[in-house]
């Protein structure tokens, strides 16, 4: 049966050490983890060749069949009980990221999907992050113009096109952002489209760094080291 863990998340402990944390060294700009005998610090070959824009990445755990269950029990099912848990996860795997941000920004999602689903899982991952850490967070920056289809089935390629132009600057947004540390924050880190279509858009608010945190990071063999 699933026992509650310390912060109340309800897994057993065998799938809490089936948790694959992802520790360096890893891609300092995309948290692809390199082979163990790479040193820290170092930026893979597609971060080279396609320089992300933002200046840092870091996520918590690998994504896998454990770690996809937690996501879709969140985001699927609105299962909240794990939040406090994924947050110490997140702040101790960006903590160097988070302790010097000014502001957290969720990826946003589109309003008829939240309308539908009734909350974003990314939001409910700032909040969880600001009550562990105390860095405000703010979901009204950023907004999703334009509703896309889900991207599970999509290459890489497509999924840049299917993002692309899909986010806007609120003024609230352009306001907040300029001269201030951002983390850009998501639950999962797959091929970055998506991040990299926010970053893009929150960059135009000028602001003085930003980064990028998710729960999770899908791990692409195309990455290797250089």
């Amino acid at each position: 049966s699933h026992q509650p863990l310390p912060g109340n998340a309800r897994f057993t402990a065998e799938e809490f050490s089936a948790l694959a944390m992802l520790t360096a060294p890893y891609c300092d700009q995309c948290a692809i983890p390199f082979d163990p005998i790479e040193e820290n610090g170092l930026v893979c070959g597609a971060c080279l060749a396609d320089p992300p824009p933002w200046n840092k990445a870091r996520s918590a755990l690998l994504y896998d069949d454990t770690s996809s269950q937690l996501i879709l029990s969140l985001k699927r099912r609105g299962q909240r009980f794990g939040l406090k848990v994924f947050s110490r996860f997140i702040a101790d795997a960006a903590g160097d990221l988070i302790d010097s941000a000014d502001l957290i920004i969720p990826v946003p999602i589109h309003y008829h999907r939240l309308t539908a689903r009734g909350f974003n899982q990314a939001g409910w991952l700032a909040s969880a992050i600001r009550a562990e850490t105390g860095i405000p967070y703010d979901e009204f920056c950023l907004k999703r113009t334009r509703a896309t289809p889900s991207q599970g089935r999509m290459t890489a390629r497509q999924r840049q096109r299917n993002v692309s132009g899909a986010f806007s600057l609120t003024e609230r947004g352009r306001d907040r952002i300029y001269g201030k540390r951002i983390i850009l924050l998501d639950d999962v880190y797959t091929t970055g489209a998506t991040l990299r279509a926010c970053a893009r858009t929150l960059q135009r608010a000028k602001p003085a760094n930003l980064d990028v945190v998710t729960f999770a990071r899908v791990v692409a063999p195309a990455n290797s080291p250089i």
